[in-house]
């Protein structure tokens, strides 16, 4: 297995770049999030690898961050989850956003990575739950769905604060129109809900 490299970075053509090591030119495919954030062509570069062996090729995949690679990984465990849909995910959103997609249920903001439609997502969160212990929490380069900003997301992180369980605040922010709404305003919403 090649768990790293380090080399001169001789070529980039997204999604796949040649990383040169000791005269020898790999061909590594990486996800947007590291390669928005590749050097110069002739700079020096590290990238984590995975080395996917198929029947009918050997594909070394890249990450600027072990965390991205985990995440990979664990992806590739789920079935009907192949590298694909995981450079997908991992061009699209952070390994803390994806985190976040899958504590909360958030099937909504998980549905917008191309590739992924709305059961799809259903499954990665109900496959993903035990499983993403495994994932760490960075803050990766590149353009990504943003989690974080969101005011439903912000009002669950309240509501759970609170005390309420995720599933339940799923419940009672499903039964409010919160479009447009502010974090505040949501989470009035959703406590005048429970207390009905």
């Amino acid at each position: 297995m090649i768990g790293s490299l380090r080399g001169r970075l001789a070529a980039k053509h997204a999604p796949h770049i040649v990383l040169e090591c000791s005269g020898v030119g790999y061909e590594v495919e990486t996800p947007m999030s590291t390669f928005l954030d590749l050097p110069e062509i002739g700079a020096e570069l590290f990238l984590h690898t995975h080395l996917l062996v198929r029947e009918d090729a050997q594909i070394l995949y890249g990450f600027a961050t072990d965390e991205e690679r985990a995440l990979f990984r664990t992806l590739l465990k789920v079935n009907r989850v192949g590298a694909k849909m995981a450079l997908g995910v991992l061009s699209a959103m952070s390994a803390n956003d994806f985190r976040r997609c899958v504590e909360y249920e958030d099937a909504a903001t998980l549905s917008r990575v191309p590739g992924i439609g709305k059961k799809t997502a259903e499954r990665l969160i109900m496959e993903m739950r035990d499983k993403i212990g495994d994932v760490g929490t960075p803050t990766l380069p590149g353009q990504k769905i943003s989690v974080e900003a969101s005011p439903k997301s912000e009002a669950t992180d309240a509501l759970v604060a609170l005390g309420y369980k995720v599933n339940e605040v799923n419940k009672l922010l499903g039964k409010l129109d919160i479009d447009d709404q502010s974090a505040e305003d949501i989470i009035r919403q959703a406590l005048r809900q429970a207390a009905l």
